[in-house]
């Protein structure tokens, strides 16, 4: 039965072939629509994974770029018990780098602290070093940096080179890769290069990451880290409210933190816990609700996050995709057709001499699904060259994946598609007496 469809197939040449290439061009976008939200869910499993600590922002903040914490914040998370090693980070966006604008794609200063770095069990940009050294000890004070391998490849940077961002010199003491574009952005250097670099205020980090010793939960470490800071008045220290103080104009942290000096407490955590406790009793105005002051997250919630853009996303190309699916399917429709209309007087003679009404049917359906299995093999084929070729063309600004379950959902799908097309000529052909379609034909 095979053989006797393969040689159908092959007897009308032209209107398979046309069948066959829409089913390959449609099998092929979709391959390449889904390896973008493919690419996004490995670029997560690749970035997310390592990342074994916890992140402490600003409620609200997508980003630490967008967080503002006290940095004394940090001393109180590491006397929590089940919190081993605490760091301070700041996280700046660059400007310009090298003279250029970093727009697409951007490039951030990593300012991190040093010594708590080194000391971390597992580190991203400390653990990824290719050639160079990473930061140590002797780096603090200084503009000495870490670049990634794209940010190198890019401004044709190696190690010992100087790098000059937003004004001020660097020098390039190593070179690391992640081997993720959701990584491979920053330039790693000490935290008070990146403070000055960025104007940030020096009592202020973007996030505080700190790896939990393992002797408590993580759940339970994030619940006793956030019931830590619950409550506690950070109005003054948001984003909104420095940007609020400076008139809407460029932000200067340093005169900021001045006129909240002349406004509030000399420390801050004071008025914060101050604040929290003084709440009304009466039954006229109850207590309010304490806020949460920090979020804590895990690579899991990145990750999760970054999955509901991702859920999102394959919405837009289900529905893209859904159009070449359909051209694919009228074209295997039409095909499938005319050949059993052109052959109908074949079927009428192969039904007198003894074949069932079954037999026809597998017959046609065994064509269309050659066409289909067919369609899928070569669809899947282009999809991945058109993913690597799109790869290597942006290497810093995309990261399409065509994962295994993605090309055999695409082969089957290829192939229950072609199948498709072909039941109802097949029904049609096969409803016929065999004396009706001879006359017919």
């Amino acid at each position: 039965m095979f053989r006797f469809a393969a040689q159908n197939l092959l007897s009308r040449p032209v209107r398979s072939l046309l069948a066959l290439l829409g089913l390959t061009v449609a099998i092929t976008g979709m391959v390449g629509l889904f390896s973008i939200a493919s690419g996004i869910d490995d670029t997560v499993s690749q970035t997310f994974g390592r990342i074994r600590g916890l992140a402490v922002m600003q409620p609200g903040a997508p980003i630490p770029l967008f967080s503002r914490l006290p940095a004394s914040w940090a001393d109180e998370i590491a006397q929590q018990k089940g919190v081993g090693v605490v760091r301070r980070e700041v996280w700046v966006r660059a400007q310009l780098v090298d003279g250029k604008p970093t727009f697409s794609p951007p490039r951030f200063l990593f300012g991190t602290d040093i010594e708590r770095t080194l000391a971390l069990k597992e580190a991203v940009y400390r653990d990824d070093i290719r050639s160079g050294r990473f930061l140590n000890l002797e780096d603090r004070g200084t503009f000495h940096c870490v670049v990634s391998q794209s940010i190198a490849d890019a401004l044709q940077k190696k190690v010992g080179d100087p790098l000059r961002v937003d004004g001020h010199d660097l020098t390039i003491v190593g070179i690391y890769h992640c081997g993720s574009l959701l990584l491979d952005v920053a330039i790693v250097l000490d935290g008070a290069a990146a403070r000055t670099i960025g104007n940030f205020e020096e009592n202020l980090v973007t996030s505080i990451y700190f790896e939990p010793d393992g002797t408590v939960p993580n759940a339970k470490l994030i619940e006793q880290v956030q019931a830590l800071f619950r409550g506690r008045k950070t109005d003054a220290w948001r984003t909104g409210g420095l940007a609020a103080l400076t008139g809407g104009g460029s932000l200067d942290l340093m005169s900021v933190a001045a006129k909240l000096m002349q406004t509030a407490p000399a420390n801050a955590d004071q008025q914060s816990r101050a604040g929290a406790t003084d709440t009304k009793t009466d039954d006229e105005h109850p207590p309010a609700a304490l806020e949460e002051t920090v979020e804590i997250r895990s690579a899991q919630d990145w990750g999760e996050k970054i999955s509901e853009l991702s859920g999102d996303l394959d919405i837009f190309l289900g529905l893209m995709t859904a159009i070449g699916v359909l051209i694919a399917l009228l074209s295997i429709l039409n095909t499938m057709l005319m050949s059993v209309a052109e052959r109908m007087i074949e079927f009428g003679v192969l039904r007198a001499n003894g074949w069932s009404s079954w037999d026809v049917l597998r017959l046609i359906t065994w064509e269309s699904a050659l066409l289909g299995i067919m369609g899928g093999v070569l669809g899947c084929a282009s999809g991945c060259l058109v993913v690597q070729v799109v790869n290597w063309t942006f290497p810093t600004k995309v990261h399409l994946f065509a994962s295994p379950s993605l090309l055999l959902f695409s082969l089957v799908f290829s192939t229950l598609l072609g199948m498709s097309g072909g039941l109802y000529p097949a029904f049609w052909a096969v409803r016929m007496s065999p004396m009706e379609a001879i006359r017919r034909g």
